[in-house]
């Protein structure tokens, strides 16, 4: 399962690095990638995860760069 969130007001090369690192590094994640640029992070996951899966997303952004809004896309 793939799922696509919009990261608004990221403006952080570094921490976009950070993000997708510590995201990738989440039990149910496969895959992911963090296109800067677009400000576009793409999780690919185990199926029946989203849930579990955004609500880390959120918290991890949140602690890494606090003013970032996390959308789904």
């Amino acid at each position: 399962m793939k799922k696509t969130y919009i990261l608004e007001d990221l403006d952080c090369a570094h921490c976009a690095g950070k993000i997708e690192e510590a995201v990738a590094a989440l039990e149910a994640v496969e895959k992911c990638s963090l296109n800067f640029l677009t400000k576009k992070l793409v999780v690919e996951m185990e199926e029946g995860n989203a849930d579990g899966i955004t609500k880390e997303v959120k918290k991890i952004v949140k602690k890494i760069e606090p003013d970032v809004t996390v959308e789904e896309k």
